[in-house]
């Protein structure tokens, strides 16, 4: 109608799905991310989860976690047991960047068939799977979780495509660059496994329900790869781009 509009400037954007049940991830997922780390190309896709607290606006800030302690000072409590708990550091130093296509899932389904698997899905948005890779790769048993799903470690947006606005969602430009400088430029294209065979994987261990939040992981050109490697930092602007999808930016505070 042209009618009942906000000014942007005036408005502050949320993520499209900001309380799914679910946010399912998928790691080693591009051929030239794999060939960058030196690691086999899955014959599965690797499953693992951010926790749908990790979720922030399409151009909210990415928080930095604080240096910080467990527990407060004074004599260490003592569980049930006798045995001492730890107190460990939990603040990141070495933050990285994942631009993502995400899938949002629109029909319930378990045990779902490939060749029909793409009309379970809703449409598509941008991720940024940000990481803690000193948490990912050395701390907490080397387990993925904690490292990924820090709050504001998902930032999602700007809106959801549906998926038949999308021409091609195997053959798009994905991006993503810090404080302006290109660091992951590929393409849909060099997915191992595409979002129908994704969704019906998954679909064999969980129900898929509406709303839940498919990344289908990233690309060549992370920090933790680089040589030397390099890490975002307090201050640093972060752009996620992706072709018919749009973009999203936030800052690390």
């Amino acid at each position: 109608s042209g009618q009942h509009r906000v000014p942007k400037a005036t408005a502050q954007l949320l993520a499209p799905v900001g309380d799914p049940e679910k946010v399912i991830c998928v790691g080693l997922n591009y051929h030239d991310h794999c060939q960058e780390q030196g690691a086999k190309v899955p014959k599965e896709p690797l499953i693992f989860s951010k926790f749908p607290s990790a979720i922030t606006g399409p151009f909210d800030d990415i928080v930095h976690p604080q240096d910080t302690s467990v527990g407060t000072p004074g004599p260490t409590p003592q569980p049930p047991g006798g045995m001492a708990l730890p107190v460990p550091l939990l603040s990141p130093q070495e933050l990285d960047w994942e631009v993502e296509l995400a899938a949002v899932i629109g029909k319930r389904g378990r045990h779902i068939e490939e060749a029909v698997a793409l009309e379970h899905v809703l449409g598509f948005t941008v991720a940024n799977d940000v990481s803690a890779r000193d948490w990912q790769m050395r701390r907490n048993g080397r387990q993925w979780l904690l490292g990924k799903t820090f709050d504001t470690f998902c930032p999602l947006g700007p809106a959801i495509v549906t998926r038949e606005a999308v021409a091609d969602v195997h053959n798009l430009w994905i991006r993503c660059s810090v404080n302006g400088q290109r660091m992951q430029d590929s393409s849909t294209r060099h997915l191992i496994f595409g979002v129908p065979a994704l969704v019906a994987w998954v679909s064999r261990f969980v129900t898929l329900v509406p709303g839940d939040i498919l990344l289908t992981g990233t690309p060549a050109g992370v920090g933790v790869f680089r040589k030397p490697p390099v890490f975002l930092k307090r201050g640093d602007e972060v752009k996620c781009e992706i072709e018919e999808l749009g973009t999203i930016c936030n800052r690390v505070v």
